[in-house]
């Protein structure tokens, strides 16, 4: 497919003396259509030029040359704004699509390159709630994008197996295991003991000191106390895969905490080869006080480790296993200052420098309640079981209402709640932080997941009440003309630059506000243009146009994790 907007700085460059790269940086979209496909801003020029950029604009549009891939050039003010050939631009497009199918949009970009994403990251023996869902679903979608676009990628589970929490559990299963079932509703069971212990530790600071022994004697290996966590984590894992399946999320590597633990000692020692840990009322440490990052803490005064220090085990251990170019890390931005010093003492590790730079904490909002933040130890922690149940609930009802005979109501009603309940934490920018809604979540009319499912739907109708769908060959372009058909093909030929846009700023709300536009797009053209008619000749072009919008739907939604119905 042409990239027009690399024709356009190239045939800039010929007249101005600029870096053809810097050309297309400075490029940009006209706020509406009538004033151009783009737009080159000349106040850049006007200083070394010592022209206006008026006059800049002109001299451009007389000296350019058009060749076939311009159809006009207008200037407006200080901008010269170029118009693309809408015949090649129309072809382009659809034939890329026709050629690609479902992959249109994916490249080679990422050939030769590791890209490690560490999403979801649930601590076991808790409940998943709504705030390790969006960790999920941001890291889900990273995943498969850098993928889509050629990355050998890489996702992993860093599971929450190792702490101090779990030696209260410990503590609390040791005094009350016996009151409750651990068999029927373990993680339930499990968070009631938790929160139990925990009031119990602020109540009186010798028990949260035996706790601690407790943790210190699993890290050593004792045997009631090594039995007991693996049991916590066996259940764990079974309630965890029972939402990934139905999210439909799947990790390459579920290594967590645990699993760091022999490689730490290979870490205290490079960090000491590097003379920078340096001992401090009994405990290890690393002085970042000069980076203006506080002290970094690899062992406590009672020989027990933290959770930087298992952190730091795993990026020497993905360094030398993976050779990465990028370990992404979906954590909450409340985790900044975390990161921001183990990158900092990574670079102690004699790693190869090109990991120590590809270390990028990909930081989110967090979620909350109306009433304030969420916590598993004082049981205000939404569970994401409940969560995912409502919202097929909510839809089942909403079809019973508008569409009673519909087939496989409870199949469509699934991907319809996890489509809203997956947008819902992508529509933004992810640092933002979330207010949890009931209604806001499951709100179905206006920029939501539904809304775009819907319009996929409506594509799918379309193509069926027709009953074909025509081939390339047989496609006059020329019938594509009109300023809506012109308004969709330019949203289509954006697709693989807005995926470009998710893996450079790892921001995929980039992508679900673009899906949210080419929704709206079609349905204006849908709206404004009959497009089964009398003229086959129309009526072809605007099936393949419709069919093309149904595909791209289609892919974009796949790759933020959301499903298509057949029928809404």
């Amino acid at each position: 497919m042409i990239d027009f907007k690399n024709k356009i700085a190239e045939k800039i460059a010929k007249v101005v003396s600029m870096d053809l790269e810097e050309i297309q940086s400075y490029l940009e979209v006209p706020p509406n259509q009538e004033m151009g496909d783009y737009a080159f801003p000349c106040f850049k020029l006007a200083k070394t030029l010592k022209k206006s950029p008026q006059d800049i604009a002109k001299q451009l549009k007389e000296e350019i040359d058009y060749g076939n891939e311009i159809q006009d050039i207008q200037v407006l003010g200080g901008y010269l704004n170029v118009f693309i050939n809408p015949t090649i631009l129309i072809e382009s497009v659809l034939k890329q699509i026709d050629q690609k199918q479902e992959k249109y949009g994916s490249s080679d970009k990422g050939k030769g390159k590791t890209i490690l994403v560490e999403y979801s990251s649930p601590n076991i023996a808790k409940p998943f709630h709504i705030g390790h869902l969006r960790n999920t679903i941001i890291g889900n979608s990273l995943y498969k994008i850098y993928q889509f676009l050629g990355y050998h990628t890489i996702g992993i589970n860093h599971l929450g197996d190792y702490g101090t929490q779990f030696a209260k559990l410990i503590e609390g299963c040791k005094r009350w295991g016996n009151e409750y079932n651990l068999e029927e509703n373990p993680i339930e069971a499990l968070t009631q003991i938790y929160v139990r212990i925990s009031d119990l530790c602020k109540e009186d600071e010798t028990i949260l000191e035996i706790c601690r022994e407790n943790f210190k004697k699993l890290e050593t290996g004792d045997s009631y106390c090594l039995d007991l966590w693996k049991r916590f984590r066996e259940v764990s894992l079974k309630e965890f895969q029972k939402i990934y399946d139905r999210l439909d999320v799947q990790f390459d590597s579920w290594k967590g905490e645990s699993f760091y633990i022999d490689k730490i000692p290979e870490v205290e020692k490079r960090l000491e080869k590097a003379g920078v840990i340096k001992e401090s009322e009994g405990a290890k440490i690393v002085d970042l006080e000069e980076k203006g990052l506080g002290v970094c803490m690899i062992r406590k005064a009672n020989g027990s480790t933290i959770y930087a220090t298992r952190d730091l085990a795993a990026i020497l251990y993905r360094a030398e296993e993976y050779n990465f170019d990028k370990c992404l890390y979906v954590v909450a931005y409340e985790q900044n200052l975390h990161f921001r010093q183990i990158f900092e003492v990574a670079q102690y590790l004699d790693i190869p420098q090109k990991c120590v730079k590809g270390l990028e904490h990909v930081r989110y909002g967090m979620t909350r309640l109306s009433t304030g933040k969420m916590s598993t130890r004082e049981g205000t922690a939404v569970k994401v079981n409940d969560l995912l149940e409502e919202a097929i609930s909510r839809v089942q009802k909403i079809i019973e209402e508008k569409n009673p005979q519909m087939l496989n109501k409870a199949e469509e009603a699934q991907k319809i709640g996890m489509g809203a309940i997956i947008f819902h934490n992508l529509c933004t920018n992810i640092i933002k932080d979330q207010i949890f809604d009931w209604d806001t979540v499951l709100n179905f009319n206006g920029e939501t997941g539904p809304y775009i499912q819907y319009v996929y739907v409506r594509t799918n109708s379309v193509l069926e009440k027709a009953g074909y769908v025509p081939s390339i060959e047989k496609i006059d372009f020329s019938c594509l003309m009109d300023k809506e058909s012109k308004k969709v093909i330019l949203k289509l030929y954006e697709f693989p630059a807005i995926l470009e846009a998710v893996v450079d700023k790892n921001e995929p709300s980039i992508l679900a506000r673009y899906l949210v536009n080419l929704s709206q797009d079609y349905s204006n053209f849908y709206n404004e243009n009959k497009i089964i008619s009398e003229n086959k000749v129309l009526t072809d072009a605007r099936l393949f146009l419709t069919k093309s919008v149904g595909s791209v739907l289609k892919t974009g939604c796949s790759l933020l994790g959301i499903k298509m119905p057949n029928k809404m």
